[in-house]
């Protein structure tokens, strides 16, 4: 595929779709009309197409149509009946504790794939990202936002806690403290300070967003595809390293770089 060639749409159902062009894919959450809210028929679609990458794609941009990027789950999820076919919030809560850990283990797969160290991925946020939209916002490696945008965790006002693997991201972010005052508190969190916290990496003007992310993709994309592999999986793994292991680490990865470099790899 050229750069003159339009994108290959490899998926498109259930709100979610995945285009692909070149080495960048595009995943578009495509239901404007209810601000782009989700439901576990939404996050099965995004599951798919985490698996449905082809292996030429190194960054991923996850991006909203409309004015939200997406508020959160469907109120739908809130009443007696759920989603037609799906379990209710009732039924979840009268199976058993293997049956309720094995499905929202399955929501989350929608919210894991975004972090292979074989991709970086890019969330472009406008408008809304509360709750699961927030989460999904977190998922991402990166988030270039408009100035409109309103994160905000409100599983907590709700009687829950943030369970679409939000949380580890949060903290990681923008530490524990303030992790729990903005998910107990459940408030908005506005562009210059989800900037100044570590929340986004960039704040453009929203009819700049689609550009801003074209420019970071292009410049992931400038270095080579190894060394950025071998560098964000040393960056993901320092957390739970000490220092020394952290360095050793390090040259491991650098003694790989080198011997492919010189074509002496196996």
């Amino acid at each position: 595929m050229t750069s003159l060639d339009p994108a290959l749409v490899v998926l498109d159902k259930d709100g979610v779709r995945l285009t692909v062009e070149d080495a960048v894919a595009t995943v578009t959450l495509t239901n404007p009309a209810k601000r782009n809210v989700q439901s576990p028929a939404l996050w099965r679609a995004l599951t798919e197409a985490g698996r449905a990458l082809p292996g030429s794609v190194r960054v991923v941009v996850l991006r909203g149509e409309g004015r939200s990027f997406s508020a959160g789950l469907d109120r739908q999820a809130f009443t007696p009946e759920g989603f037609d076919g799906e379990p209710s919030f009732l039924d979840m809560a009268r199976g058993s504790d293997e049956d309720l850990d094995a499905l929202i283990a399955e929501y989350q797969e929608a919210f894991t794939w975004w972090r292979r160290n074989d991709i970086v991925s890019i969330a472009a946020v406008q408008g809304h990202a509360i709750g699961a939209g927030f989460q999904l916002a977190l998922a991402c490696d990166l988030r270039v936002v408009a100035e409109d945008v309103q994160f905000a965790m409100r599983e907590t006002s709700l009687g829950l806690v943030p369970d679409l693997t939000g949380t580890h991201p949060l903290v990681a972010a923008v530490g524990y403290a303030r992790a729990l005052e903005i998910c107990a508190t459940g408030r908005f969190v506005h562009a210059e300070e989800a900037e100044r916290v570590g929340l986004a990496n960039l704040v453009v003007p929203g009819g700049e967003l689609d550009a801003a992310v074209r420019d970071l993709a292009a410049a992931l994309l400038a270095a080579p595809r190894d060394a950025v592999v071998e560098t964000k999986t040393l960056l993901r793994g320092a957390a739970g390293r000490t220092y020394e292991e952290q360095r050793a680490a390090e040259r491991a990865a650098q003694t790989r770089r080198l011997r492919d470099l010189a074509g002496l790899s196996d």
